[in-house]
């Protein structure tokens, strides 16, 4: 299973998610590696970023996306404008 991405979901879907009570994340334009302990669950509220997966899969995102990376996934990310998220683990 790979990096599911969906464009901008009803504010219903958000909050019936609880998604204003995640943790908020941020991070300036950089790449890095990382590597998914845990299934994470994100909504990005400003910025954009690009994942590439170690299989090859390629996914971009940004502002008013909800994305989704399965546990064990191993990538790198590319942010390409500073990114400020929501997100859960688990």
């Amino acid at each position: 299973m790979g990096v599911i991405r969906k464009e901008r979901p009803s504010e219903g879907e958000l909050a019936s998610l609880g998604v204003k009570g995640w943790g908020t994340w941020e991070c300036e334009a950089s790449e890095f590696p990382w590597e998914y302990d845990d299934e994470e669950t994100c909504y990005i509220l400003e910025g954009r970023a690009r994942v590439r997966t170690a299989a090859g899969e390629q996914v971009e995102f940004g502002a008013g996306d909800l994305v989704q990376f399965p546990r064990g996934l191993k990538c790198t990310w590319t942010v390409t404008e500073r990114i400020r998220k929501h997100y859960k683990f688990g």
